[in-house]
């Protein structure tokens, strides 16, 4: 989320920085600063849902393991029955968006979660190094 944000943030940060940082070296190094904290923190958020989606997928409990995969089937099979003709009368064009969005979400975030996953400890190892 805060990856998605910063494209917008960086041009007003850059100006803040400016003004409050006469020396350009100065700006440029406090605003490189404020973008490793902001994704730091997004590291630190995206390991903790990752960590949370672990421990469900761990859980000795099957629906507390299986509710997100049979939740994430759920949705794409109304799409498929959708697209083949086989859903009810009542179910909007809006809705089915609002479902494929859902789906979008969920394989988006199992994708991105798995990619930090196998990322973090090279951006982790890289953000202590910058520090040093």
């Amino acid at each position: 989320m805060i990856a998605a944000l910063l494209p917008a943030l960086l041009p007003v940060l850059g100006d803040l920085f400016k003004r409050w940082f006469p020396d350009p070296a100065e700006a440029a190094k406090a605003q490189q600063d404020m973008v490793m904290a902001l994704l730091a923190q997004q590291g630190s958020l995206n390991a903790a849902a990752g960590d949370i989606i672990k421990a469900e997928a761990q859980s000795e409990h099957w629906l507390a393991a299986c509710w997100r995969p049979i939740l994430m089937l759920t949705f794409g099979g109304l799409i498929v029955a959708r697209w083949l003709g086989w859903s009810a009368p009542g179910i909007s064009e809006a809705e089915v968006l609002k479902l494929w969005d859902i789906v979008q979400l969920g394989l988006g975030g199992y994708v991105i979660g798995r990619s930090i996953e196998k990322v973090a400890p090279q951006v982790a190892q890289a953000i202590g190094g910058a520090r040093r």
